[in-house]
């Protein structure tokens, strides 16, 4: 058998950005020969720990994880170690993991969330670990706090099939020349609801907004929906009851909406890349950096650079950016550091 390589988190298996990017990394260690398990407090895994959930009211015990993650040979923690959505569990998680081998796979650190900045005790360290990153700006914040890290940039599968507009648009509920707003994301406050909805009312636009409404985030997204002059659409594609997946929402949208303030990375202006959809990204300060590899991207609150962009779209500008995925994101571009990880820190399958 080969080495077993587990994962665990508060949440696998689902479709906000750890979860997703906890399965690419997954699927190339799998491919490098790792047996790959996974833990979590909820989400379809192998092995469920509910005390791991955000929403728990009871942390695992150190026996119970312990024996969750028995057969590892190394453990990849995603984000359970850098954010304190459930720091009781975490802190369990940093016990029992103490002298083992294991990544610590960071997205969001307490010190970039304003309401976690006071918490100072993550992510922890210890001389068996390895720290990554998903942005150059966040490894620096750790040079600083004294932590050795690697970035490794999120990847994508850029040879994904193309989705089926005529037939999702059809499920929507879409005349043919109803203009569709897609906005990808869990409904919370960062991802910059209101301004997404201001600019589909700009373009007179349909809003499809897919994600649930998460951290005490529903009463405000409640009112936002009522007050909105534009059609909000609340299903995700796999509700819509014919086998719909993201990249039909790709397909069906008109323009993609990411004016988000936060985001660790932010995996939609790629994905919409691949799907040759221009996007509107908000300037927050990852975004910054990775607009640097080159990419086109509108100003969310220029609302008529926007709509001439839907209008006329700019088939140049969408194929660089599809060509800078394709060298710099791409799934192979990440499995060739991955693997470089885990051969420089002596983790074989």
């Amino acid at each position: 058998m080969s080495g077993v390589c587990t994962f665990v988190s508060f949440r696998l298996g689902g479709t906000d950005g750890v979860s997703v990017v906890a399965a690419a990394w997954a699927a190339c260690l799998a491919e490098a020969g790792w047996t790959i398990r996974t833990v979590a407090g909820a989400g379809p895994v192998d092995h469920l720990v509910p005390g791991l959930a955000i929403g728990a009211t009871e942390p695992p015990t150190d026996t119970e994880l312990d024996e969750a993650l028995a057969d590892a040979d190394v453990v990849v923690a995603e984000n359970i170690l850098s954010i304190p959505m459930q720091l009781p569990a975490s802190r369990v998680l940093a016990r029992v993991l103490a002298g083992r081998p294991a990544v610590l796979h960071h997205h969001d650190p307490p010190w970039q969330r304003a309401r976690f900045a006071h918490v100072t005790e993550l992510p922890p360290d210890d001389p068996a670990w390895h720290h990554v990153t998903i942005n150059q700006l966040t490894e620096a914040e750790f040079r600083a706090r004294g932590l050795a890290a690697t970035t490794i940039y999120n990847g994508f599968d850029t040879t994904v099939a193309p989705g089926d507009r005529a037939a999702t648009r059809e499920l929507l509920g879409l005349a043919p020349h109803t203009t569709l707003v897609a906005h990808p994301v869990r409904a919370i406050a960062r991802k910059g609801i209101p301004t997404a909805i201001d600019l589909a009312a700009a373009l007179d636009a349909v809003y499809w907004l897919p994600g649930p409404a998460e951290e005490g985030y529903g009463t405000e997204l409640d009112r936002l929906i009522d007050a909105s002059p534009v059609r909000v659409i609340r299903t995700a594609p796999a509700e819509l009851g014919a086998g719909q997946t993201m990249p039909d929402l790709y397909a069906a949208a008109d323009l993609v909406a990411f004016p988000s303030t936060w985001e660790g990375f932010g995996n939609p202006p790629f994905e919409a890349a691949i799907h040759s959809r221009p996007v509107a990204v908000g300037r927050y300060p990852v975004a910054t950096e990775l607009r640097r590899l080159g990419f086109w991207w509108l100003d969310p609150t220029d609302h008529a650079a926007v709509a001439a962009a839907v209008t006329a779209p700019n088939a140049d500008a969408l194929a660089r950016n599809r060509a800078i995925v394709e060298e710099h994101l791409s799934l192979d571009r990440m499995a060739t550091r991955v693997n470089a990880l885990f051969e420089q820190a002596g983790l074989h399958p």
